[in-house]
């Protein structure tokens, strides 16, 4: 490999690090979001908000990395991302920023009625904010049409069957870690009823993801050849069984942290099977990495500026868990 191929795999590495780190720690916020909204108790919902309230905004940083990174360090990728998925990033930014002001604004409502109405947004953010996620996803995998570097389609891409798909998968995948992280989080009947939540949801999603692996290697024989070759289905198996296993002594033993820990696990797994699939392609069904490339200088650039920036970012949600660890307790509304 030259210099250039090894920093076009520096660059992806780096984007793909801030992605997953994304989707794991915001990913968990949108799940408590999305429980939040169909919870009844009060005190309840609000332990459940203030388990999330310190370090939610310092989660959502990693998609500002991410999305920045694209731009810089893959231009040509954005190009036909951005006009192939217009609706879904304008509908995702706009759930955000529902959701980010009703996590704020909630302990200010004059009423509980106002209150619940707040929750409400919070729970609508939360699930159109992890669909549009899903989608964008679907979308990708399933292939986005591109010649010469321009996008070639009609702007609908994502309204197929396995974008819609990916989505769901994707909202009762964040459900799942949201009702696992306040296992760890809260006590007693909270707890009690996060951890049904938590058994029922691991069954659905063991279901769901494996459609969603079959699937997708019906979508291109590259796809097929690369998930289905033993060497990556086999330790793929293995890690996913240990995993399930793991979760289920978490709840048995009572290792609060651990149901958590198993269901980011399997997070990772499935993010690194769809890297395996996809590489060396960014943009399917023909855009590479090397093709899509920024100059070496922009690489360079960038590459500075994530040595310095995901080492920070790393220590500063790291530090703001330990702060505000340990057991919430239900309080008054």
């Amino acid at each position: 490999m030259s210099s250039n191929d090894w920093m076009t795999l520096l660059s992806a590495g780096a984007l793909a690090f801030s992605l997953l780190n994304y989707v794991l720690l915001d990913g968990t916020d949108l799940g408590v979001g999305v429980l939040l909204g169909f919870t009844r108790s009060g005190k309840q919902r609000r332990a459940m908000a203030v388990t999330i309230l310190p370090i939610w905004d310092a989660n959502e940083t990693w998609l500002v990395l991410g999305g920045g990174g694209l731009l810089a360090l893959f231009p040509m990728a954005y190009a036909i991302l951005l006009p192939a998925l217009y609706l879904p990033f304008i509908l995702m930014f706009l759930a955000l920023i529902l959701r980010a002001v009703a996590l704020e604004f909630r302990d200010y409502a004059p009423n509980d009625a106002m209150k619940r109405c707040i929750d409400g947004l919070l729970l609508c953010g939360s699930l159109f904010t992890g669909a549009t996620q899903g989608v964008v996803l679907g979308t990708l995998v399933e292939g986005i049409p591109n010649y010469d570097g321009q996008y070639t389609g009609n702007g609908q891409e994502w309204l197929g069957l396995f974008p819609l798909y990916c989505g769901v998968v994707l909202v009762l995948g964040y459900t799942w870690l949201g009702a696992c992280w306040l296992y760890w989080r809260t006590e007693d009947e909270l707890q009690q009823r996060s951890r049904l939540q938590a058994q029922v949801l691991a069954i659905v999603m063991v279901v769901l993801l494996t459609m969603l692996v079959t699937w997708t290697t019906t979508l291109d024989t590259q796809y097929a050849h690369r998930l289905l070759d033993p060497l990556v289905l086999v330790p793929a198996t293995v890690l996913f069984i240990a995993l399930i296993i793991a979760f289920s002594l978490g709840l048995r033993r009572r290792w609060d942290y651990l149901p958590l820990f198993a269901a980011l696990g399997i997070f990772i797994l499935a993010f690194a099977l769809m890297i395996t699939a996809l590489y060396p392609l960014i943009v399917p069904p023909n855009l590479t990495l090397q093709a899509a490339a920024s100059s070496p200088t922009s690489q360079k650039f960038m590459l500075v500026g994530f040595a310095v920036l995901i080492p920070v970012t790393l220590i500063y949600n790291t530090y703001g868990f330990k702060v505000f660890s340990g057991k919430v307790h239900s309080v008054r509304d």
